[in-house]
């Protein structure tokens, strides 16, 4: 566990090493992507606050911050054997920690934001509540679902290399088709079951019923049974997958 955090943290600083603020722009560009929508939809759009009188800012941070570590996590542990490939070389080296540190790396920036969101709704006049503390289940529900995604990208990456772009792509139509900065209630009602088949559904409304919306994660207990059918499915193959491409890693990189 130990050489796990040290290889994270020290993938973490080598991400934004040689910048003149380092690891500072990990924090500054996330700030300034949801001061743009904010900007573009509060300001400019001047949209009304969605959910309970919520001023709109709150909302989306609530729908982006979950997002932004999806993302990252997602991105970089895709690529991880291909950026660690004098690692995986190592006969001795437990190659299956990779993913897990690239997502371990993510994790640093997305704890800062967890903070963020708390203080947000702190200035707002919003009260701590006991709901609260669901943020970080939702946030392990996303490290279990990126454990598995990644280790099937990953171990595709090393034999197909524009995996990571075709990732990329995802992530794109994946931010347009999951509520972040519009609300599922906008749409018809017999559509909104097809976006509840995207896991990201599950979390980013789970951010907003642990701070805006107050309900438990068992009290949308069909989701919550989707969801985690979904990323032990998910999960499951992608050990397979890693498992059977391992023996051939060294040899390809």
């Amino acid at each position: 566990m130990f050489i796990i955090f040290e290889l994270a943290k020290n993938d973490f600083k080598a991400k934004y090493a040689g910048s003149y603020l380092g690891v500072i722009w990990g924090f500054i560009q996330p700030i300034i992507t949801i001061l743009v929508f904010w900007f573009v939809f509060q300001v400019g759009f001047k949209t009304p606050p969605i959910e309970k009188d919520i001023p709109f800012i709150l909302w989306l941070v609530c729908g982006m911050i979950p997002w932004f570590f999806f993302s990252d996590g997602f991105v970089n542990a895709t690529n991880c054997l291909l950026e660690y490939s004098y690692l995986v070389k190592k006969v001795v080296f437990r190659v299956s920690i990779l993913p897990i540190v690239k997502i371990l790396s993510s994790i640093f920036v997305h704890l800062f934001f967890v903070v963020f969101i708390f203080i947000m709704f702190f200035l707002y006049g919003n009260k701590l509540s006991i709901y609260n503390i669901q943020v970080f289940y939702y946030s392990f529900s996303i490290v279990i679902l990126l454990l598995g995604l990644s280790f099937i990208t990953s171990s595709i990456n090393v034999f197909l290399k524009d995996t990571v772009q075709i990732v990329s792509i995802i992530i794109q139509f994946g931010f347009w088709l999951t509520p972040i900065f519009w609300s599922y209630k906008n749409i018809p009602v017999k559509y909104v079951k097809f976006f509840k088949l995207n896991p990201m559904y599950y979390i980013v409304q789970g951010y907003r019923d642990a701070f805006i919306n107050h309900v438990w994660f068992w009290e949308r207990y069909n989701q919550t049974i989707y969801f985690w059918c979904l990323s032990i499915l998910i999960l499951t193959v992608g050990v397979f997958i890693f498992k059977r491409l391992r023996p051939h890693f060294s040899d390809v990189l």
